[in-house]
């Protein structure tokens, strides 16, 4: 269970020393540190419940979405790889849980094609797979045409061609100009 420290100073508030309680607890192996100021009663957690946590507010998308797709061949054991906005850089968090990894997109792009999961009584959001190969393309230097867009997505990502002419491509034609991306641009024209 994810608690905060606000969750933790209730909890321990009959404690004059509030954050020694909090240390002691972490020190003892009963929470694990996720963030500042945020904890998970369960060191075995799936790090795609805490990535939300850790720096928002966030998506999971890139290749991790992709390898939960199958979309790619890659696993991307513990590193999580997440969407945000307006943050101005990338940012990178590591700690028992795995490596978490913060990139923006466009902020008129960041809400359309996300959905809610919930799941053993966590609840994250996660990009459609559609708008996880969206993301992923606006991420990489801008293909010079067609052909090299081809090679980007199925020779360089590795995205399967079967699954990939199963996806919604009017859901990709209505995202990709919200990135005003040459590489977005080129996949509608490839689709």
């Amino acid at each position: 269970m994810i608690l905060t420290f606000d969750d933790l100073a209730i909890k321990y508030s009959g404690y004059v020393d509030i954050k020694g309680k909090i240390s002691r607890e972490v020190q003892a192996g009963n929470l694990k540190q996720v963030a500042r100021g945020v904890y998970e009663t369960d060191g075995n957690t799936d790090g795609k419940y805490l990535a939300g946590y850790i720096y928002g507010p966030s998506y999971l998308s890139f290749d991790y979405m992709l390898s939960a797709y199958s979309l790619i061949p890659e696993a991307t054991y513990k590193t999580f790889t997440s969407a945000t906005f307006r943050k101005g850089k990338t940012k990178r968090h590591e700690n028992s849980f795995g490596c978490f990894i913060y990139r923006d997109v466009p902020a008129a792009a960041y809400p359309a094609g996300v959905n809610i999961i919930t799941e053993n009584g966590y609840s994250y959001q996660a990009a459609a797979p559609e708008k996880a190969v969206c993301d992923k393309l606006y991420s990489l230097p801008s293909a010079k045409n067609l052909s090299g867009l081809r090679a980007l997505l199925f020779e360089d990502l590795r995205i399967d061609e079967t699954l990939f002419s199963q996806l919604d491509f009017d859901m990709i034609k209505a995202l990709a100009p919200l990135y005003h991306s040459s590489n977005l641009n080129l996949l509608v024209k490839i689709i």
